[in-house]
């Protein structure tokens, strides 16, 4: 019996870590979340593609309502930022490094984590192979959330899962739609 025991949860640990998403890390003051994609686009048009939010970002992950309102500025101390309705607007995240074709890393805090004492780096890492870039997200977040931040971690890896997803459909395809539903 032991025998099964531990091939079964050795199976369960090596599916762990082949997926491609995880929340690596979570506790009340903080978590990671991790996702890894490969895209069939050189790295170059990934960057390019990346500093476009507004061609791949979900609308129903917007303040606004609608990607087309997100602007992002892909160089050290630029912004992502959106436009509301009514002249108002959001900084999401600020750009602190910037490397085209290699790596993108901004600091701020997203969606509801606004509203709490939270804030991370959101990065991206690129590297090209044969013409296919290998490019990883990471989110990671630390501070203060009522409930602690470990609660809302499976959420952030979603809606960030789906926004990579579309990321990679836009690269590959100039179109963000990816046939999935969130």
């Amino acid at each position: 019996m032991r025998p099964l025991l531990i091939a079964a949860a050795t199976a369960l640990a090596l599916i762990g870590t082949t997926a491609s998403a995880a929340v690596v890390d979570a506790a009340p003051n903080g978590f990671e979340v991790r996702r890894e994609v490969v895209i069939a686009a050189p790295a170059d048009r990934v960057y390019a593609a990346l500093s476009q939010p507004s061609a791949w970002w979900s609308g129903e992950h917007t303040w606004s309502g609608s990607a087309a309102s997100l602007s992002l500025a892909p160089m050290a101390g630029g912004c992502f930022c959106e436009k509301l309705p009514g002249g108002g607007s959001v900084l999401h995240m600020t750009v602190v490094y910037a490397q085209p074709g290699k790596a993108l890393r901004l600091f701020g805090a997203l969606g509801p984590l606004q509203a709490s004492g939270a804030s991370g780096h959101l990065a991206w890492t690129l590297s090209e192979a044969d013409g296919r870039t290998t490019l990883v997200q990471t989110y990671d977040v630390g501070g203060y959330m009522k409930g602690g931040l470990d609660r809302i971690a499976p959420t952030v890896d979603q809606v960030l899962g789906q926004q990579l997803d579309r990321l990679k459909a836009y690269a590959e395809t100039g179109k963000a739609e990816t046939g999935k539903t969130p």
